[in-house]
């Protein structure tokens, strides 16, 4: 059985949002034309704590883009952004939530970000997402959302290692591009490990 994964479609990477991501809001559209085809979708969404560490706002001194460690792992330090209960953590209106089944939050934990829909940067936590997916026999995952060179990527590299046949809808995804070529680097890194770009 194959699932639709929506990451991230929240007002703060959205045009206006506190960490937007250029043309963020054009893949709503295509969420909304995707559903229709899988029987069971799944949406994630950032839910930060307001004094989450990967907040650059939490470490004096530092600005969104510098890099520290954070459990053991290299963190990129971002704008406060999908504060749990804000409305920049919201979904967006024009997605068509009736037809998503299940909400998996993350990046919940003060200590530790998670881009990645099934575990934290750490991978000390699960999300719940596989267990999810293997209680419905879900054996492929079509994804897409936001960020490619970030959440989108890490999804599809962690969903690869735990046995998932993986497919990307490249036009449902747009990228932050923090340094350039990220973005692209970060389609590269999805091919060769293994996932159909489509």
């Amino acid at each position: 059985m194959r699932a639709l994964i929506l990451v991230d479609l929240q007002y703060d990477f959205m045009p206006g949002g506190a960490l937007t991501v250029p043309g963020g809001d054009e893949v709503v559209a295509v969420a909304n034309g995707l559903m229709s085809e899988f029987d069971w979708v799944v949406a994630t969404q950032d839910w930060h704590p307001a004094d989450h560490l990967s907040f650059a706002s939490q470490h004096p001194g530092k600005v969104p883009g510098d890099e520290i460690e954070l459990a053991g792992v290299r963190q990129t330090l971002w704008p406060d952004h999908c504060v749990q209960g804000a409305r920049g953590a919201e979904l967006h209106a024009d997605l068509d939530q009736s037809r998503i089944a299940k909400i998996v939050r993350k990046g919940t934990d003060r200590w530790i970000d998670s881009y990645s829909a099934f575990y934290d940067n750490a991978r000390k936590r699960s999300t719940g997402l596989e267990d999810l997916l293997r209680a419905r026999a879900v054996d492929e995952v079509v994804l897409m959302g936001l960020a490619s060179d970030y959440c989108v990527k890490y999804s599809v590299l962690d969903a690869l290692q735990l046995g998932f046949g993986v497919e990307v809808r490249k036009a449902g995804c747009r990228g932050i591009d923090l340094h350039a070529g990220d973005v692209e680097r970060a389609w590269s890194e999805m091919r060769s490990a293994g996932a159909k770009i489509v």
